[in-house]
């Protein structure tokens, strides 16, 4: 009988220490501060029944943390205040439809790109606006410190009024309120808007201006850049970007 009864407890005990060193792991998993920008639709936006941020982007991150061995401390903030915030180091990592370019990645470090993304026009339905020249001379919406402003800046100069605006919503808004007469921003929030409370007010026109890219941004040397590349690598080798993807856009990458 004592044999039994140790045979018993012995694989017991290394379960209990087995589970136990599963726990600890689990506990160790470091907690990283991670900044959005709670307004860029369908990228990251607020599920009114939960509270809580939703989106493409925010799919996209939490599976990098899960492959990648952190966990989410997720910040909101207004988009022209996230790279200074992770430039100085009060967050570490941020994703908010962030365009990659060479005066950013001076001050911050940026994953492989994970979105193509590009520039649009949209007016409203009666408007006669046809391209970008046709701007000149008109009020233009845009963001705070995004890629667009700074495209509009280089484009008209003193010769068309842009104003930027805090908010993706602010900026849809004064355009259905006839504030301005067009809003230029990121292609994907553009035609997002226009296929969902823009509708039948509203039209995109135009090309895709100036190609971008997003990418995931981090401090400068940060140990989670490489581990979160590998992650994006991976999924989209097992087909999860493709499946994240279609939920938020309705179509595959390939079929853009």
């Amino acid at each position: 009988m004592k044999s039994l009864l140790s045979r018993t407890v012995l694989p017991l005990s290394a379960l209990t220490l087995a589970l136990g060193g599963a726990s600890v792991q689990a506990q160790e998993m470091p907690t990283v501060n991670v900044a959005t920008d709670p307004s860029f639709v369908p990228f990251e936006m607020m599920d009114e029944e939960t509270g809580e941020m939703v989106g493409f982007d925010m799919d996209i991150i939490n599976e990098v943390a899960d492959r990648a061995g952190f966990e989410v401390n997720l910040t909101t903030m207004d988009f022209s205040g996230i790279i200074p915030a992770v430039q100085t180091g009060n967050q570490e990592i941020a994703i908010a439809g962030i365009t990659i370019t060479e005066e950013r990645a001076e001050i911050v470090d940026f994953s492989d790109p994970y979105y193509d993304s590009g520039l649009r026009i949209i007016v409203r339905a009666d408007s006669d606006v046809e391209d970008i020249d046709d701007l000149e001379g008109m009020t233009i919406a845009t963001k705070t410190g995004s890629t667009s402003y700074d495209f509009l800046e280089e484009k008209f100069g003193d010769n068309a009024d842009y104003t930027p605006y805090p908010g993706t919503s602010d900026m849809y808004m004064a355009l259905l309120g006839r504030n301005v007469d067009a809003v230029f921003y990121d292609a994907p929030n553009v035609a997002y808007f226009s296929q969902t409370r823009g509708e039948g007010r509203t039209k995109v026109v135009g090309p895709l201006y100036e190609g971008q890219q997003y990418g995931i941004v981090f401090n400068k040397g940060s140990e989670w850049v490489e581990p979160t590349n590998e992650a994006l690598a991976e999924m989209r080798e097992d087909g999860t970007y493709d499946e994240i993807y279609e939920k938020w856009f309705g179509e595959s990458p390939s079929d853009e």
